[in-house]
């Protein structure tokens, strides 16, 4: 693999290896966030546009920012422009933004810093003026358009469904209220724990390569290796019983045989995903690689799903600097069932290479997802510029300085250690334990403000309660009671919008990893893996039904301070739309809650796309759903489990409602299709073809291959000037594999 290594292969490297990625953008400060090959002062200019974003106008916002050295050939940075002369950014524009790199003996320009001997006409823009452009969110509802989706896998299966934000941003790039205003990363943006074994072989030469050096990461016996000497296809012992993983348990060794450990590893992942820089020319076959017929068999089978992934990455990049991202992590981020319950959390975080792989990784998590989502943070005397610098000097010390660890895991709110029995510490919060954490840590959960909307990101991982009366394994308030307080009530009481909290000009939006409402089926394939002790089995405790008082404390919490509230989310492989009605039992008044779920970006599975068909309507229909509940102390029961109580009676009731999928549609978001490769043809067999019969895949209720929605709203056309919800999700047809398709889902924003 020598073509990873050495001054070749880095002077091949453009300047620019990662980005620019658009992130935070607001009318007073654009942040963009990029990684660069040698460290740099970086310069950030937003200029206005004329001709529908065709000619540049002058400057209205300039910053500029020096690199944080992550490794001695990797340096990133976050830059964020501020007004000049108290400028501010407006509604119904298209910006373009321009960057600059001033290295020690050469300063170049965007067009430059992106371009290399191997890749000589790379752009990021969609006008031939060759800067990315953006718009900001519209003053109307009806005009707002927001994207989301979750869980992109490389050697996932499926097409990326990634690239289509580009032809989406394409289509309509000098349009202001047309082109998406925002991007929403639902969660597990990156798999840290079922890597291909072709991904992990390409990722530790990378990571050791732009650090300049191996981390020691600590092994049994007090021993330390570096992450190349752990080698691909043969970690599954090392992450389950030495760092205490959990996705390897119950016949899954296969998931974490090639588990992500070391620093260098994350870091590198996140750069292969976001551009094809990094990437080598070409995948080895197995068989010089791997040995037996079957590790041979999953190592083609992958490297022909990543190089399907890696030859429309330029459409991703291209996407992500046209459009402001914002994220949150879930699980796979970090590893699977991170943080899921108690017993994770001991299990894990009490062994030595199991807390020091869940701080890789969300110290890259910090590096090069929040520091764009709060760039606020990441300045001063901040807890995230204090990572950065924390990171910096362990870096620079090849990872001997002690104290520098200790102070990136404080920085990133890790529990400290009981010396007395090496597990982490937890508070108590009311009725539930808390992993503690350090006051001087960063904050993952985080806000947004628009002219029509607000935007509520919430941190569902790192601030769980764990019952305090329960077994270790019992599924945990995904939000602590204090967490409610500090990610709901308060920045829902503080928002000064210029609308009334329930105007229905107005939306609140939510953003939670997990879903709010799952399908009657998984609730009750997890219920009996609960009752069996198999929690680790299928993620049992991350949806938020499956602990009573918690669901019933984000209902009320939420409709106390908003009327109507829409919760986008991921996570669970498919994608679909639910209503839920609630009543208030004194005041009557009516609330309305509407869950909109994009998953998964690359990860379409059978079981996901058994759920896409007319299979599953016919055999296990989504029916409405009741519960009665109480705000005081918060619990619900559903309707079928509910004995009559004239004592304690109900304060509220609540009923959900699955929403039907419109009939799939052409659409032509893309005229020139040479960049999306056609899966090498199969032979089914005769009696197999109705599988992609367009007449089976119509089914209802969940669009189960890999698509992304784009979320938008209409004005009704009634004297209430009600308000209509619409997700559009977008797919690749399974009948035509070049089309196109969007199927769409809908429901009025009322009770």
């Amino acid at each position: 693999m020598d073509y990873l290594v050495g001054d070749d292969f880095l002077e091949g490297l453009p300047l620019l290896i990662a980005g620019p990625m658009l992130r935070r953008t607001e009318p007073e400060s654009v942040t963009v966030w990029v990684a660069l090959k040698q460290p740099c002062t970086v310069r950030l200019k937003v200029l206005t546009t004329q001709d529908q974003g065709q000619q540049l106008g002058t400057a209205v916002l300039l910053g500029e920012r020096h690199t944080v050295a992550v490794g001695q050939h990797l340096h990133v940075v976050a830059v964020t422009a501020c007004p000049i002369e108290q400028q501010r950014l407006v509604c119904d524009r298209i910006y373009a933004y321009d960057l600059e790199f001033a290295a020690a003996d050469q300063t170049y320009a965007l067009t430059e810093a992106l371009r290399s001997q191997r890749a000589p006409t790379v752009t990021v823009s969609y006008f031939t003026h060759e800067k990315p452009t953006f718009s900001l969110p519209p003053q109307r509802l009806d005009q707002l358009k927001i994207v989301h989706g979750s869980c992109r896998k490389p050697h996932g299966g499926g097409l990326d469904a990634l690239p289509l934000l580009d032809c989406l941003i394409e289509t309509n790039a000098g349009h202001p209220h047309e082109r998406p205003h925002q991007l929403f990363l639902t969660g597990d943006q990156i798999y840290g724990d079922d890597v291909a074994d072709s991904l992990q072989w390409v990722a530790t030469t990378l990571g050791d390569t732009l650090l300049g050096w191996e981390e020691p990461l600590p092994v049994e016996h007090h021993t330390t290796l570096p992450p190349k000497q752990l080698p691909a296809g043969k970690r599954d012992t090392l992450a389950t019983e030495q760092a205490g993983f959990t996705a390897g348990l119950n016949n899954k060794r296969e998931k974490v045989t090639s588990h992500f450990l070391g620093f260098g590893e994350y870091c590198a992942l996140y750069i292969l995903e976001r551009s094809p820089v990094c990437w080598p020319l070409g995948l080895p076959p197995g068989e010089k690689i791997t040995a037996g017929r079957q590790a041979i068999h999953r190592w083609e089978k992958d490297r022909d799903n990543i190089q399907q992934f890696i030859h429309t990455l330029w459409k991703v990049r291209r996407a992500l600097a046209n459009v402001p991202t914002y994220t949150v992590f879930d699980d796979h981020d970090v590893s699977d069932d991170w943080n899921l319950n108690q017993e994770w959390c001991l299990r894990v975080l009490g062994r030595p290479l199991g807390r020091r792989a869940v701080q890789n990784a969300l110290a890259a998590y910090g590096i090069f997802q929040a520091w764009g989502n709060t760039p606020d943070q990441f300045v001063a005397d901040r807890p995230g510029a204090q990572l950065l610098n924390a990171v910096q000097r362990w870096s620079a010390a090849q990872g001997q300085d002690d104290e520098a660890v200790a102070a990136i895991a404080t920085y990133l709110g890790l529990p400290p250690i009981d010396p007395a029995t090496d597990l982490p510490k937890f508070i108590q919060d009311d009725d539930v334990w808390v992993l503690q954490r350090s006051a001087n840590s960063i904050t993952w959960h985080y806000q947004v403000y628009g002219p029509c909307h607000e935007v509520l990101a919430l941190d569902t991982r790192t601030v769980r309660g764990y019952p305090v009366h329960e077994k270790p394994n019992a599924p945990p308030m995904l939000l602590s009671p204090s967490a409610f307080e500090q990610q709901i009530s308060k920045p829902i009481r503080s928002s000064s919008t210029p609308y009334a909290p329930n105007d229905s000009a107005f939306a609140t939006v939510v953003i939670a990893s997990t879903n709010v409402i799952s399908m009657k089926v998984l609730d009750q394939i997890q219920a009996w893996q609960l009752k069996n002790g198999k929690v680790f089995s299928a993620d049992v405790g991350d949806s938020w039904n499956l602990n009573d008082k918690a669901l019933a404390m984000l209902l009320t919490t939420l409709f106390e301070h908003r009327q109507t509230v829409v919760v986008l989310s991921g996570d669970i492989h498919y994608s679909s739309a639910v209503q839920l009605s609630y009543q208030d039992a004194t005041s009557n008044q009516q609330s309305t809650l509407v869950q909109l779920v994009s998953s998964a970006i690359k990860n379409q599975e059978l079981l996901t796309q058994v759920l896409h068909t007319r299979l599953k309507q016919w055999l296990l229909p989504e029916k409405p759903r009741r519960w009665f509940g109480w705000s005081t102390p918060p619990d619900m029961v559903e309707q079928s489990n509910y004995s009559r109580d004239l004592s304690h009676p109900p304060q509220w009731s609540c009923q959900t409602q699955w929403l039907q999928r419109h009939r799939a549609r052409p659409v032509m978001v893309e005229t020139d299709m040479f960049w999306l490769r056609q899966p090498q043809s199969r032979q089914w067999l005769k009696w197999l073809q109705f599988w992609r019969a367009r007449w089976f895949q119509e089914g209802r209720e969940a669009v189960g291959v890999n698509n992304i929605a784009l979320v938008h709203f209409q004005n009704g056309t009634d004297s209430a000037q009600s308000v209509t919800i619409l997700q559009d999700s977008y797919w690749f047809s399974t009948w035509l594999p070049t089309q196109i398709v969007r199927s769409r889902f809908q429901t009025p924003l009322d009770s």
